[in-house]
């Protein structure tokens, strides 16, 4: 069972989140465990408080190493090799995450602990601390953690042993096999509106619409983002 521990101040986010789909699929087979804990559980003043005003000046407000550090040390332990989790921070900057970061986790094995940030950001020595790895969804700022960890749970789930209905859809998916995204995909009826279902894919004969949805998956990928064929190239 792949185990994951989400610590955040906003645990009610992740509710019908963790229920549904495959998400849900996972934890009710149980290939996964997730749980969620308040950090103001380890917050020892009477508001609760997990955060302050930076040194320096500057607008917003930044996370408090108390009560995160001692909230990360309870649900891992400290950091160093003896610890019981790995310690993910969601934030914009961290190593951008990509399915070969998520097959990796996956293959790890767990038990994974991610940690939520909010407001301006996270006093830096709570990284040093307590924190094995920053990891980013994207080039841009959201108000918290929370849906970057809702974003890895999902990429996490689909890769666990039974989650998926069919394992080999998997291997068909964007930025597998080569880092290519996946090609088009069409379904019933054959023709929609005057467009037509590209008759290689109605015609019984594998061989040849694997080659052409590999062919189809080049294209669509020097289109869209060629800088996953050519890094240098402008994406």
């Amino acid at each position: 069972m792949f185990e994951i521990d989400v610590l955040t101040i906003f645990p009610e986010l992740f509710g019908p989140f963790l229920e549904t789909a495959f998400v849900g699929h996972a934890r009710r087979g149980g290939a996964a465990a997730i749980r969620t804990h308040d950090l103001r559980d380890w917050a020892t003043d009477r508001h609760r408080s997990v955060d302050d005003q930076p040194y320096g000046g500057g607008p917003g407000m930044v996370m408090t190493p108390e009560p995160l550090v001692p909230a990360i040390e309870a649900l891992a332990g400290p950091k160093g090799p003896s610890r019981s989790a790995h310690v993910i921070c969601l934030t914009p900057q961290g190593r951008r995450l990509d399915q070969a970061r998520l097959e990796a986790l996956a293959g790890a094995g767990g038990p994974l602990l991610l940690v939520c940030g909010r407001y301006e950001g996270i006093d830096q020595r709570v990284l040093d601390v307590a924190v094995d790895e920053e990891l980013s969804i994207g080039d841009y700022v959201l108000s918290g953690g929370e849906l970057p960890a809702m974003v890895l749970i999902e990429g996490l789930a689909r890769l666990l042993p039974g989650v998926l209905g069919n394992p080999a859809s998997i291997e068909t998916e964007s930025f597998r096999g080569g880092d290519l995204l996946e090609g088009p995909q069409y379904t019933r009826p054959p023709i929609y509106r005057g467009l037509e279902v590209p008759e290689v894919l109605r015609s019984g004969d594998h061989a040849a619409i694997d080659e052409w949805r590999h062919h189809q998956a080049i294209a669509r990928t020097r289109e869209r983002r060629p800088d996953l064929l050519d890094p240098d190239a402008d994406s």
